[in-house]
């Protein structure tokens, strides 16, 4: 069983080298930083955790700068976007960012994915709210293309261009996981068609969980799967568990934390 630290690089906090560093020394598989580039001060969509929004989410590094700074203050810990809002990113763009991430870390990068919640948010950045699901399948798709190949093209309704050359091209084969954020009702439709690995949220019990887990189980029909448990930094209820999908010749992971 591994165990991951996820948490909100602020500008107020312990800063992204330092916990990598800590949380390396404590033999830690993984640490993950959230993204949000900024929160509208006029805002309608609530807070999925109820009451106020924390500060935290105003306050937050660029993901992958703080990202790059955890990788290079450490060598072996894992480090990945917990998660990274594809539908507000370009997507050759983040091809190249991550691909750059995972070859200066070494192959430690984890792509960690989700659509969003706050609908002003992503609407600033030119997204549909209706529709950022398909954007998301369709940019993640995109990336993984030019990850693996020398002359990628896509052609999609939101994402389409001829073959481009963009290297450099990610160290772990066939690429970074694809780690699906979220906890819909099509969250596992999203990680067996797209993903390599799910990152739940706020489950509300254990239960709740275990039964969502048995169901990727069936569905991917892996008959196993490698527990990772993350703990969510200065979030109540702290970690919870989880198992895998499917990905080529790997074990699978799930993470998350419990509602509270």
């Amino acid at each position: 069983m591994d165990h991951g630290v996820a948490l909100f690089p602020t500008d107020y906090s312990i800063q992204p080298a330092e916990i990598a560093r800590l949380a390396e020394e404590r033999d830690f598989e993984s640490v993950w930083f959230t993204e949000h580039t900024h929160i509208p001060v006029s805002r309608d969509t609530p807070y999925p955790g109820g009451g106020e929004l924390p500060r935290e989410y105003s306050h937050s590094y660029d993901t992958f700068v703080a990202l790059s700074f955890a990788a290079a203050a450490t060598e072996r810990i894992k480090v990945g976007t917990g998660v990274c809002l594809v539908t507000e990113h370009a997507p050759i763009v983040l091809a190249k960012v991550t691909a750059s991430l995972d070859r200066l870390s070494g192959g430690r990068f984890q792509f960690g994915v989700g659509a969003g919640w706050n609908l002003e948010e992503m609407r600033n950045h030119g997204t549909d709210p209706t529709r950022r699901f398909r954007l998301m399948r369709e940019r993640v798709e995109a990336i993984k293309e030019i990850w693996t190949q020398d002359e990628a093209e896509y052609h999609g309704e939101f994402v389409d261009f001829d073959p481009i050359w963009c290297w450099p091209k990610p160290v772990q084969q066939p690429h970074p996981p694809v780690v699906v954020g979220g906890n819909g009702p099509k969250v596992l439709d999203r990680v067996l068609r797209y993903g390599d690995e799910w990152y739940p949220n706020r489950m509300e019990s254990v239960e709740s969980l275990k039964e969502r887990i048995d169901e990727l189980r069936e569905r991917a029909a892996r008959p196993r799967a490698r527990l990772l448990f993350r703990r969510q930094a200065g979030a109540a209820g702290g970690g919870t568990a989880g198992l895998g999908g499917r990905r080529p010749r790997h074990l699978l992971r799930v993470a998350g934390r419990l509602a509270g």
